[in-house]
């Protein structure tokens, strides 16, 4: 079986995240997308359909899956429409904007029998998944500090309207925000509490661009940091542990060869240079060693691949509607903090 896959939008999101990885899985099968305007993906994927309205997307009978990645504060009418219309339905980070809404769907869905699944593509970048192998080793130990960032440098605004203007779940926390929250709650699980700074640092911008999370943890803390006026990154990894320390630069290049037009499945899809892997450090009878470690290739393409079997052999999707919904719980605890100021449970 074919799974017929449409998309809500052929922008950035549909050509480089979504249509690639769906194009090249055998267990897929690109319909098209709904284009209000410029019909762009009969022309990059012949064969392919335009649909003038969603309304005539969703009352398709061949379409099986629906992949939401319109912008974020229609998230959920997206995909509740595409869930009662008997669809499955993949949704683009941030899941929704509020985690009432999140739940809403979690439960349309299991009512419906249908896979809802949140797309988290991050998990799959090289040093994140080189990190997770190194803690399953137990090189690092148990965790005492883990520092995530995720830095730019762009002092002019988005071409994209929708990410520059006030709208619900627009804004960087709710843009890198919700990559940054799942790889912490992937190495820790749910934080006890959370503090955060979220401010507008651009002097053209009128919605958040900057922020910093504080995830508090019984034994530990983790720190997330995003900004657009970053002129010099710093590591984007920085992972303390009772045995070693892993220092590692955000290197992944599966964005960059996506954009250049770099194909899914070519040979060394996801390998990173030499001199991008990171550097473990240990403490060798009080001695300081180091030494480099190769990165695993990272691949979006899983996402896709775990996605086929959840809805050929009902198998768990790649990021539940349960894991989507608790990083926004942490997200919108994240702006409560911010407002009050002081820390607050989650």
């Amino acid at each position: 079986m074919m799974i017929n896959t449409a998309l809500v939008s052929f922008g950035m999101s549909g050509k480089v995240f979504h249509a690639p990885f769906i194009a090249s899985n055998p267990n897929f099968h690109l319909v098209g997308s709904w284009e209000r305007s410029t019909k762009n993906i009969e022309a990059a994927y012949p064969g392919t359909k335009s649909y003038a309205s969603y309304e005539e997307l969703l009352a398709d009978p061949i379409i099986d899956l629906v992949v939401v990645n319109s912008p974020n504060d229609t998230h959920f009418t997206y995909a509740k429409s595409a869930l009662l219309a008997g669809k499955h339905v993949v949704v683009e980070k941030a899941f929704t904007v509020t985690a009432k809404e999140a739940e809403e769907l979690d439960a349309l869905a299991n009512t419906k029998g249908l896979k809802l699944a949140v797309y988290q593509n991050r998990r799959y970048d090289a040093d994140f998944l080189t990190i997770q192998k190194l803690i399953q080793e137990d090189e690092i130990g148990v965790l005492q500090d883990v520092q995530i960032s995720f830095e730019r440098y762009r002092t002019t605004l988005s071409p994209k309207k929708h990410k520059e203007s006030v709208t619900p779940g627009a804004g960087l926390l709710y843009d890198l925000g919700p990559h940054l929250v799942d790889q912490a709650i992937l190495l820790s699980g749910m934080p006890l509490a959370v503090f955060a700074d979220i401010r507008i640092t651009r002097k053209v911008s009128i919605i958040d661009d900057y922020f910093t999370l504080i995830l508090y943890y019984p034994s530990h803390r983790i720190t997330l940091t995003s900004g657009m006026l970053f002129m010099t990154e710093s590591p984007g990894y920085k992972i303390y542990g009772t045995k070693g320390c892993f220092i590692k630069k955000r290197s992944d290049i599966q964005e960059a060869d996506l954009i250049a037009g770099k194909k899914p499945n070519s040979p060394d899809w996801g390998a990173e240079a030499t001199a991008d892997y990171g550097t473990l450090y240990t403490d060798m009878n009080g001695i300081i060693t180091n030494k480099v470690i190769p990165s695993i290739p990272g691949n979006y393409g899983t996402f896709y691949v775990k996605m086929a079997n959840a809805i050929l052999n009902n198998a768990p999707v790649p990021t539940s509607a349960k894991e989507g919904t608790n990083i926004i719980r942490v997200l919108e605890a994240a702006r409560n903090s911010a407002f009050n100021k002081r820390v607050v449970g989650v």
